[in-house]
């Protein structure tokens, strides 16, 4: 997908000039006019407007830690034939992707699974264990994937291949800490001022750019920096839902009208029965983000009038927009409470939601006795420990007392923050193996790239220097940020709760419901062997009695056609 110098001279594989060097290259380097100039300046010659040449020049002077000097999304991987080495990189917070594996002593990599595949010999054989962390959370968490073998270069780490054989994945950058004395932390003006930089950077290209803009807080603002930035208008793009509770249209025309953008509604109408063998193809591992639907069908639209979009994708990570995030801090200081008082907490809660209302309520009391990592891992769960154990079967039976949750006790070693460490989990796990998944599969797939300026590693670094309590003052999610852009957004959107290009998984629509019971018709769960027939047939009757279980049957509807297409070689 070419963006800058589209020229045949910008094209991939590059070499240099002696041809002992040679570059493969997915992203985009903001800064490369910078880096070129220092480079000529050191007498360097470049034969492209490119910023792979960059890159690859780059290296030539400055080795490995060229990766030092990018301020982008990259992955790529260098051949230098003079040294017999390979060295695979990728950028710092995981927005582009890049798996390798190992087969008869060779390395293969790319930026999908399927060009492994492609190769001859390779085994199609699951990983049970990803598949189980997968069943929990809608995703397979890095660097696993759902295929035994194949690994996933994790975010701001290098790989290098020598004549001695490979090393192990080493890291290159850190995640910045909060500043420990609060006069030392950044002025918050200066983190505005770096993320209205963040845009202008990335709206740098030689093909139209415009932005996905869903009405929240997030994409709000990245569409006003763009406003600000350029005189010559922004084209912006929206997707809606007939459910009016779930319909983000009228937030975003109110940006939309504010900024004079070149506006386009679209409602996502899917077929469902049509639409997941295709997701199941793009995404190559089993994926049940919901949001990935209104964003494929999203970008389908966009792709006709523009080629790059940018997103508000990592806001709610730099600035404390989940819920769990004010949660994480009330369940600490409720921590060390008497056990008379927490339970005092749980009734005088549940009293106040009444009965049958407000799960993430539930869901906040539930984790209450449990520790940290426990907490937070059932809070992003959506296949319960208890639910997963019911169901499985076969080779998945001896994962059932197995609790994916332990992924997480990593970022919850030691006192600390809670809700910094809640945070550090987030941007290390669900950001760079959901959130980002989901919207470079979902673009990609239709030759649309797609840019996030709050991931821009430099103010990813004054953010996450502020203090949490800076970030999220009198525990309102979010609410430093709301504070910096409120001149600039209308005041009605500031009020409005998180939505976020929400999906509607209710699967009880006639064509909906022919799709899941096809996928999990007892004869077909039997024959798949992973989970108890018995156990399934009651999920289903369950939701179609009333009960709210659309997102578990998803993952169970999205696993099946991942099995189909890449275990059983079904085509899509």
């Amino acid at each position: 997908l070419a963006v800058v110098d589209l020229t045949p001279a910008g094209h991939q594989p590059m070499h240099d000039v002696r041809r002992q060097v040679t570059i493969a290259f997915n992203g985009e380097v903001y800064n490369f006019r910078d880096l070129r100039r220092q480079l000529e300046e050191a007498g360097h010659r470049f034969r492209t407007r490119s910023d792979t040449e960059v890159i690859l020049t780059g290296y030539a002077a400055w080795g490995d830690t060229v990766v030092d000097r990018l301020r982008g999304m990259f992955a790529f991987a260098i051949w230098d034939g003079q040294r017999r080495r390979m060295l695979l990189a990728r950028d710092r917070l995981g927005q582009k992707p890049l798996y390798y594996t190992w087969h008869d002593g060779m390395l293969l990599f790319g930026s999908e699974i399927k060009a492994m595949l492609a190769w001859p010999g390779i085994a199609r054989r699951p990983d049970y264990g990803a598949i189980h962390q997968y069943l929990a959370l809608r995703y397979v968490p890095g660097p696993r994937t759902a295929f035994a073998g194949v690994s996933r270069l994790p975010p701001a780490h290098l790989l290098t291949v020598g004549p001695d054989g490979p090393g192990r994945p080493r890291r290159y950058w850190a995640r910045p800490s909060p500043s420990a004395d609060p006069a030392g932390a950044p002025e918050p003006e200066a983190v505005l001022d770096k993320f209205d930089e963040a845009v202008r950077l990335r709206l740098a290209a030689d093909v139209p750019v415009g932005a996905f803009l869903s009405g929240g807080i997030d994409s709000s603002s990245v569409v006003a920096a763009m406003a600000g930035a350029t005189a010559a208008g922004v084209r912006t793009f929206t997707v809606g839902f007939e459910d009016a509770a779930l319909d983000e249209r009228s937030r975003a025309r109110l940006v939309a009208d504010r900024y004079g953008t070149r506006h386009t509604e679209v409602t996502a109408r899917v077929d469902l029965a049509d639409l997941v063998p295709a997701l199941a193809w793009h995404y190559g591992e089993p994926f049940a983000d919901p949001v990935a639907i209104p964003t494929y069908v999203l970008a389908a639209e966009a792709r006709r009038d523009v080629t790059v979009v940018l997103t508000g994708d990592g806001g709610d990570e730099l600035f404390l927009g989940y819920r769990r995030h004010a949660a994480s801090r009330l369940a600490a200081a409720l921590d060390h409470a008497p056990v008379r008082l927490r339970a005092a907490v749980a009734r005088a809660a549940r009293r106040r939601i009444g009965a049958g209302r407000g799960s993430h309520i539930e869901r906040f009391l539930a984790g209450l006795d449990r520790s940290r990592a426990d907490r937070y891992g059932s809070w992003v769960s959506y296949l319960s420990a208890d639910l997963q154990a019911s169901l499985y079967d076969g080779e998945l039976a001896g994962y059932a007392e197995a609790r994916a949750a332990e992924l997480f006790h990593p970022w919850f070693t030691g006192p600390g923050d809670a809700t910094h460490q809640a945070a550090a989990a987030d941007l290390d796990t669900f950001l760079p193996d959901d959130l980002l998944v989901r919207l470079d599969v979902a673009t990609m797939a239709h030759g649309l790239e797609a840019r996030s300026p709050f991931l821009d590693h430099e103010l990813v670094g004054l953010a996450l220097r502020l203090p949490v309590a800076a970030r999220m003052p009198r525990l309102r999610n979010k609410g430093l940020f709301r504070a910096l852009v409120a001149d600039r957004l209308p005041a009605a959107l500031l009020r409005q709760p998180k939505l976020g290009f929400p999906m509607p998984l209710g699967l009880r629509s006639p064509t909906s419901a022919d799709l899941v019971r096809d996928a999990l018709a007892p004869q077909a769960v039997r024959a798949r062997g992973l989970f108890r027939p018995e156990a399934v047939r009651g999920l289903l009757e369950a939701h179609y009695q009333g009960g709210e279980f659309g997102q578990q049957l998803w993952t169970l509807v999205m696993l099946e056609h991942w099995f189909r297409t890449w275990i059983d070689h079904q085509s899509p």
